[in-house]
C-alpha cells in the first residue's frame, strides 16, 4: 500500500465539506495526501509538520499550487502562530491525522518500527530526547508507568524489569534489540494477533513526542482559530487518542464529560463552542480496512465551530 494514500480520505472530505476559496489547516501534513485533495477542490491550504523529511512532498505541492499552498514547520498545537506567520487570523477547516505515518514506519532509520532494525530514535522532529534515552535512563517505576499508561500494556512491570537488567550489561541503541528483550520478557508471541513489542513501542513513541499533550493542545488551538461555521475533523488510531478527542468535543458541545486527567472539568456555564457532526464516530469502510491495515483502527470525529467564545482551560 502506498504511504501517500491518506486514511479515510472520502470520510474526511465529507465531514470537512470544503468549498472553493476555503482556508484549510492540514495540521499533520505528512506526505500531503489530505492537502492535495483540498487543493484540488479549490481551497487554500497551510500544511503543518514538525518532521523535516516531509519537505520533499511539500515542494511538489508548492510547484503544483504555488499560490494556494504553504508548508510551515510547526507542531499543530501551534496553528495559531502558524496562521499569524502567514497573515489570516482564522480558517475554515482544521484536519488532523494523529499518530505515526506509514511513511515514518517504513524508514528504518527513524526507529519507529520493531520489525525493521534501526537506531532507537522515534522522534518525529530532529530535536529532544530519543526512545533510547528513555529506556536507558528511566528508573523502574517511571518506565513501567510509561509503558502501562501509554501502551496499555498489562505486563509493563515485567518489561521494565527486563529492560533494566539488560541495560546494565549494554545500553539499548537498536530497535530490534529492544523488541527482542520485550518479546522474551512477555513469553514470546503467545499466539497474540500483534507482536508483543507493539504496545511498548507505542508507549515510547507517544512519550518521546508528547503526542497526547500535543493532541490536547491541537484541539484547543483549533477552537481558537476556526471561524464560526468552520469544521474540525480528527482521525485517530488508538483508544488513548480517540478518548481525548471524544471527551473534548462532547464537553465543548455541551454534552457533559470533559473531566479527565487530560482535559480538566469546566465550570458550568460556557456556551458550546462546537456542534457535533452526525452521530459522533465514523470508522473506515470495510473495503478500505481490507486494503489498508492502518485504516482498520481509524476513527473519525468531527464538529462545527459555533460563534461562542473559546473555553478557558485551567493550566
Amino acid at each position: 500500500m502506498s504511504p501517500h494514500l491518506p486514511v479515510m480520505l472520502n470520510e474526511v472530505l465529507a465531514a470537512a465539506d470544503p468549498r472553493s476559496g476555503d482556508l484549510v489547516i492540514d495540521g499533520t501534513f505528512g506526505a500531503g495526501g489530505y492537502s492535495r485533495a483540498f487543493l484540488e477542490r479549490g481551497c487554500e491550504v497551510i500544511g503543518l509538520d514538525r518532521d523535516p523529511t516531509v519537505q520533499v512532498h511539500a515542494d511538489r505541492l508548492t510547484a503544483d499550487y504555488p499560490q494556494a499552498f504553504r508548508l510551515v514547520r510547526r507542531q499543530f498545537s501551534e496553528m495559531a502562530e502558524a496562521l499569524a506567520e502567514v497573515g489570516p487570523a482564522s480558517c475554515d477547516v482544521v484536519v488532523l491525522d494523529i499518530g505515526v505515518s506509514s511513511m515514518q514506519l517504513d524508514q528504518a532509520e527513524r526507529g519507529f518500527s520493531f520489525q525493521k532494525d534501526g537506531p532507537l530514535d522515534m522522534r518525529m522532529s530532529d530535536e529532544g530526547p530519543t526512545a533510547a534515552d528513555l529506556v536507558n535512563t528511566l528508573d523502574h517505576g517511571p518506565l513501567a508507568h510509561l509503558i502501562r499508561e501509554y501502551g496499555e500494556e498489562r505486563d509493563s512491570g515485567r518489561i521494565a524489569t527486563a529492560i533494566l537488567r539488560r541495560r546494565v550489561e549494554q545500553p539499548f541503541t537498536r530497535t530490534l534489540d529492544l523488541a527482542e528483550v520485550v518479546e522474551k520478557a512477555v513469553g514470546g508471541r503467545r499466539g497474540a494477533p500483534i507482536h508483543p513489542a507493539t504496545r511498548t513501542f507505542q508507549a515510547l513513541r507517544i512519550a518521546v513526542n508528547d503526542e497526547l499533550g500535543e493532541l490536547e493542545g491541537g484541539l484547543r488551538a483549533a477552537e481558537q482559530v476556526l471561524k464560526p461555521g468552520g469544521r474540525l475533523v480528527v482521525v485517530t488510531f488508538h483508544s488513548l487518542e480517540d478518548r481525548i478527542v471524544k471527551r473534548f468535543l462532547n464537553a465543548r458541545a455541551g454534552k457533559g464529560g470533559g473531566g479527565s486527567r487530560h482535559l480538566p472539568p469546566q465550570a458550568a456555564g460556557p456556551r458550546p463552542s462546537f456542534t457535533l457532526i452526525g452521530k459522533g464516530l465514523v470508522e473506515a469502510s470495510e473495503a478500505e480496512a481490507r486494503e489498508n491495515a492502518r485504516a482498520r483502527s481509524a476513527k473519525l470525529r468531527a464538529a462545527v465551530r459555533t460563534d461562542a467564545p473559546i473555553w478557558k482551560v485551567a493550566a
